[in-house]
């Protein structure tokens, strides 16, 4: 009887882990889709809005600003609320209705007859699309010790091969047809969207959800708890924002600087998307292993600001389409600072405090994405028109440069005044 005990208790702990494992599975490949679908935009939308609104570049880039801010701001506003809607219903449900959004939002840039329609799909894209912080808190739900921090691990590994495939397979399809990658981008959603009814257990139990409070779901709440708590960090905070606004410029602008200099085809950005991810991984892999260890963090966030101000102004001033090769490798040699920024920045504050940090760092990216691709858009509009008096496509990267450089002077100077650690906050106790 205690043998058939135990061979049911066995039978029933492989089945728990292989649903666990087809959950995580899921989670991977909803990150991965999210980050795909990014990517697949990123060499279409200048085509895509020519075609619908007859238009030059130049006016294409204002309306990409201004599509860019809508869904920037919109998954800012929404991460918190939806983080917080996961907390009170659940996380399986708020996952699925992000997937099935994102379908309906691609399915809208396929089909729209007028840009108008694209302002809707990226609203839609907007509001589900911030999903990134429910699927992490699934991982959290579902995974503990070191399978956690190798979880997480992997879900930044899924980041990055989906933006790289994203902007390849974008490429690629958007030669044959400019609706093509936006029908298959919505088909792998509604595909996993699918999967993820019939696969996805809910990870979070009925005793552990809270309430909803809309005071907890405000956007910028640990950033200004950041702020007020530890002052010392503000130079250091102001180094990081500048550095994610200037790394739009790269991220957003590229393809429509490169058809307008150059007339690039849409298979050589797909080619350019992928020397550049190859060049940040073995970067990021590689070779911060080394050098921030060899040389510190604070030598390696100067020289890998330093590096992203040469490689911009670089790029600003390129006369020959094969140079933008070149000139890519001090840029993407200015990936050192980011895990040392960020390093530093965490030993600054006590354990108990590091989450609030890390989304105060999340809030700053997100911040930069609105800010960012909207302000080098219309820089690089200007600098186009024909009615312009200058003709200079390259002026956004020169922006781009001149704010690495200032980053650079803000985190020298905060390095000149050591900010204390913060002792680890007491937890509240409760009656």
């Amino acid at each position: 009887m205690a043998e058939e005990q135990s061979s049911f208790s066995n039978m029933t702990g492989q089945v728990t882990k292989t649903k666990r494992s087809a959950a995580l599975g899921f989670i991977f490949i909803t990150i991965f889709v999210d980050v795909l679908g990014l990517g697949i935009i990123i060499p279409v939308m200048p085509k895509l809005l020519q075609t619908l609104g007859h238009f030059d570049l130049s006016m294409a880039s204002k309306y990409n600003g201004w599509l860019t801010l809508i869904y920037a701001s919109m998954q800012l506003i929404f991460a918190s609320i939806m983080g917080s809607l996961s907390d009170r219903y659940g996380r399986r449900p708020v996952l699925l209705i992000s997937l099935f959004g994102f379908s309906i939002d691609y399915l809208f840039m396929a089909f729209a007859p007028s840009i108008a329609w694209l302002f809707v799909g990226r609203f839609i894209a907007g509001v589900t699309g911030a999903s990134t912080a429910t699927a992490t808190a699934y991982i959290a739900d579902v995974s503990t010790g070191h399978k956690r921090d190798a979880n997480f691990g992997l879900v930044g590994a899924a980041s990055g091969i989906g933006l790289i495939l994203g902007v390849g397979l974008g490429g690629y399809l958007g030669e044959l047809n400019i609706k093509f990658p936006f029908m298959a981008a919505a088909g792998f959603a509604f595909l996993n969207g699918m999967y993820g009814l019939f696969v996805l257990p809910e990870s979070l139990k009925p005793e552990h959800r809270r309430k909803f409070e809309w005071k907890r779901a405000n956007p910028l709440g640990s950033l200004i708890r950041v702020f007020t708590k530890h002052v010392g960090l503000a130079g250091l905070i102001g180094a990081i924002l500048l550095v994610y606004i200037a790394q739009k410029a790269v991220e957003y602008l590229m393809s429509f600087f490169l058809y307008e200099k150059f007339n690039w085809s849409m298979h050589s950005v797909s080619w350019l998307a992928l020397f550049i991810g190859g060049l940040l991984f073995a970067i990021q892999a590689g070779l911060i292993r080394y050098t921030i260890p060899k040389f510190g963090q604070q030598k390696n966030i100067i020289a890998g600001i330093i590096f992203y101000a040469i490689g911009l102004t670089l790029i600003a001033f390129v006369n020959r389409g094969w140079l933008v090769y070149i000139f890519m490798i001090p840029y993407c040699l200015g990936g050192i600072s980011g895990p040392a920024l960020q390093g530093y920045a965490t030993n600054k504050v006590a354990k108990n405090e590091q989450g609030e940090l890390q989304g105060a760092i999340t809030i700053l990216n997100s911040i930069s994405v609105i800010v960012g691709p909207f302000i080098f858009s219309f820089l690089f509009a200007h600098y186009t028109n024909k009615t312009s008096g200058i003709y200079f496509p390259g002026a956004p990267y020169l922006l781009a440069a001149i704010l690495m450089i200032i980053s650079t002077f803000l985190a020298i100077r905060s390095f000149k005044n050591p900010i204390k650690k913060t002792r680890s906050v007491k937890p509240a106790h409760t009656a």
